[in-house]
């Protein structure tokens, strides 16, 4: 195939370049999409066969961001790009999330997307790029792709929507909002936003998806120049009298079961019984005994059908709720003894453990991606054990779907966390999914906040998330809040949304059917806004507020000025001077330099307010801030017939003369002290030179003794 190479102008001032045939021509579709001077190769490969037996779509999609494409050196010990960071998953499962709804029902071929940022210019993220590309090269591909999609970022300034701002623009910005759809509907939303109104949020999405129409059409442009003939796809068809067998044992039992109002543990037991009773049935008979797939495969649809008829029909759902109803809540904090704050956020019956850990600056997470290098001072980390759905399996590190719902939960909370310089303490979220049934990752942000509150973290408000659902009927459309797993599975969208009393902070949707109106997106917002502030109402019976003081159990720390030359003289030569007094105070201790006012800041902190400032007082001495008539705490150096030098800070010692040792009189210093003792002597006098005059008698008359 010969090269070529097309551009278009999707929004005000923003281009976007596609070249196809030059790289990748083994692949079924390959395309290298550009913008700026950042690019991106994606491929695009389906098998020619059905991968056997497999019972579901077999895609993977995987974004890949190398270092060299901004011309820098991986960091660490291994030069070499491992196992995909944070952002290269969460951009994989973005791409993952658009193009997995665009594929005929029962196609199994094992299909793969690798999307690879070649050049990164710093200013354009590659990921939209790539969920662009991603579809254009399966679109000129002969796969049965029903295409096209796009993928578009849209943030706002100064109440002026920017599509794709570069990285200076989106820290700008009050929205960043990953909209993704084809030329007719949206199919996936994810983003965050600094509170804003569910009018606003329908106003991006939509200003989002006028792009994405022109990318649709560029990418019709693309095949109709450069595509292959699409291969027939022909989905395997259901034996009739198979079927019929199945409707007729088992139509009527379930329908019954669904219009009960079980909830999770009890209906998934009488539907397993019923299931595994008419799979055995008919699977000891001679014309169906190799169908057990088939059976099971039948059941399900069957299942899924009776629920949404029950729900389209009706208007009541599996466990008797009607469309607005939010399951029964009950929250405790504080429910961890050592940890610096934690609570238990129960909805129905999906359940989250949240711990809350505070920490120092030296527990800041580094990030080092293509595009950021920095110091992360706040994470949430979510965890799904097997128990909490009633399973046995392997515990694993986390999967794609745990690090994609605790970031969903962490950008919820972030932007209603106090920043670094007015709380400075590094601060990790765990949450630990004790048990599931729709929606974990919207209790980890109504546990999170409320175990943030309980530690004391001078949240700004509290973070409510809930997750709704879809039913879409030839002639209605039913919106459902807070979802239960069986509704997830069999229903039309996916649509979280968290935030405040004041506005959403986060949101995440999926699409499972093209079409859906934006009035019926509307409807979903107003809906979720309602289930929201249900939820804070019942959160704010347990916690509203945070504490006033922080857990016992947390560090404490003092800060300090010092100025920027004696930087140098409180690290010590190899660091000899802070290793010391860290050890002899039991505190960590950290220095910076601020070079904007020449100062330095040293962070003291110590499981005890109180050893902290002592440190603090060391340091002081160290920088030259000893103070006449102060007690300090000091290590006999060195003894002479005289007296002993007492060193009272790092590298500072002073004369404890004999006469100064006891009221009464003392013939010889080695039969009141010795080498290695720790002694609290009170400073008499700073001397010219700085030399430092020490005695115990005064204290002791000090005090009386």
């Amino acid at each position: 195939m010969k090269e070529e190479f097309k551009s278009v102008e999707f929004a005000p001032g923003k281009t976007l370049s596609v070249e196809t045939g030059r790289i990748a021509k083994q692949a079924d579709g390959a395309v290298v999409v550009r913008m700026g001077d950042t690019m991106v190769l994606c491929t695009a490969v389906s098998a020619k066969e059905p991968k056997p037996g497999m019972n579901f779509f077999p895609l993977t999609v995987d974004l890949r961001e190398s270092f060299s494409a901004g011309g820098k050196f991986p960091g660490g010990f291994i030069k070499r790009e491992g196992r995909p960071n944070e952002k290269e998953v969460l951009s994989s499962r973005l791409i993952d999330r658009t193009i997995r709804p665009l594929w005929p029902k029962g196609y199994r071929n094992e299909t793969q997307i690798i999307c690879s940022v070649l050049s990164s210019d710093g200013k354009n993220d590659g990921d939209v790029l790539g969920g662009f590309g991603a579809s254009a090269a399966l679109h000129i591909s002969d796969a049965p792709f029903e295409g096209p999609s796009a993928m578009v970022r849209v943030g706002r300034i100064d109440g002026e929507f920017i599509i794709n701002p570069t990285i200076s623009e989106k820290e700008e910005s009050d929205i960043d909002l990953i909209v993704s759809g084809t030329s007719e509907s949206v199919l996936m939303i994810e983003g965050e936003m600094d509170e804003i109104s569910e009018k606003e949020m329908l106003e991006a999405i939509k200003a989002g998806q006028k792009s994405i129409e022109k990318l649709c059409a560029f990418q019709e442009e693309l095949r109709e120049e450069y595509g292959k003939e699409k291969r027939e796809f022909e989905p395997e068809e259901t034996d009739q009298e198979l079927e019929t067998a199945v409707r007729d044992k088992a139509e009527s039992q379930i329908r019954d079961l669904v219009n009960t109002g079980l909830g999770k543990e009890a209906y998934s037991e009488q539907l397993k019984e019923i299931k595994d009773s008419v799979v055995e049935e008919l699977t000891e008979t001679e014309a169906y005994e190799e169908e057990e797939d088939m059976i099971k495969e039948i059941l399900s649809t069957i299942e899924k059908e009776r629920l949404r008829g029950m729900i389209l029909d009706k208007k009541r759902r599996i466990d008797g709720r009607s469309p607005e109803d939010v399951r029964d809540i009950w929250t405790q904090v504080g429910y961890l003894a050592r940890t610096h704050g934690s609570a238990i956020f129960t909805r129905g019956e999906t359940q989250a453990l949240i711990s809350v850990t505070l920490g120092t600056k030296r527990d800041a997470q580094a990030v080092d991606t293509l595009l950021v290098e920095e110091d992360k001072n706040f994470f949430l980390h979510y965890n799904f054990p097997p128990y909490c759905v009633g399973e046995a399996g392997f515990m694993r590190g986390p999967g794609r779907r745990e690090i994609g719902h605790g970031h969903l939960a962490e950008r919820a909370i972030r932007k209603l966390m106090p920043n670094f310089d007015e709380f400075g303490y590094v601060i990790r979220v765990i949450s630990d999914i004790t048990e599931s049934n729709g929606s974990s990752s919207m209790a980890s942000v109504c546990g999170g906040s409320m175990a943030l509150m309980d530690a004391g973290v001078p949240l700004k408000k509290p973070v409510a998330g809930i997750a709704m659902g879809m039913i879409v009927g030839e002639d209605d459309s039913v919106v459902l809040s807070d979802i239960r797993g069986e509704e997830d599975f069999m229903g039309d969208m996916d649509f979280k949304t968290a935030g405040s009393k004041d506005g959403i902070t986060a949101c995440q949707m999926d699409m499972k059917v093209q079409g859906i109106s934006f009035e019926v997106l509307e409807r979903a917002l107003q809906q979720a806004r309602e289930g929201r502030m249900h939820i804070l109402e019942k959160m704010a019976e347990t916690i509203s507020t945070p504490r006033e003081n922080i857990s016992e159990h947390a560090p404490q720390f003092v800060r300090m000025e010092i100025e920027a030359d004696d930087i140098g003289s409180v690290i010590g030569p190899g660091g000899k001077v802070i290793q010391t007094l860290q050890k002899e105070t039991d505190t960590e201790i950290l220095v910076e330099e601020d070079d904007e006012r020449g100062k330095g800041i040293v962070t003291i902190s110590a499981n005890d307010l109180s050893k902290a400032e002592a440190a603090k007082e060391r340091i002081k001495g160290i920088v030259g801030h000893l103070e006449e008539g102060a007690t300090y705490t000091g290590k006999v150096k060195t003894i002479k017939a005289y007296g002993a030098f007492v060193e009272i800070v790092p590298g500072k010692d002073g004369l404890l003369h004999i006469s100064e040792i006891s009221n009464e009189h003392v013939d010889n210093v080695h039969d009141e002290l010795s080498v290695g003792d720790e002694i609290d002597v009170k400073l008499l006098k700073v001397e010219h030179g700085g030399k430092l005059r020490l005695s115990i008698k005064a204290l002791h008359n000090q005090n009386g003794e």
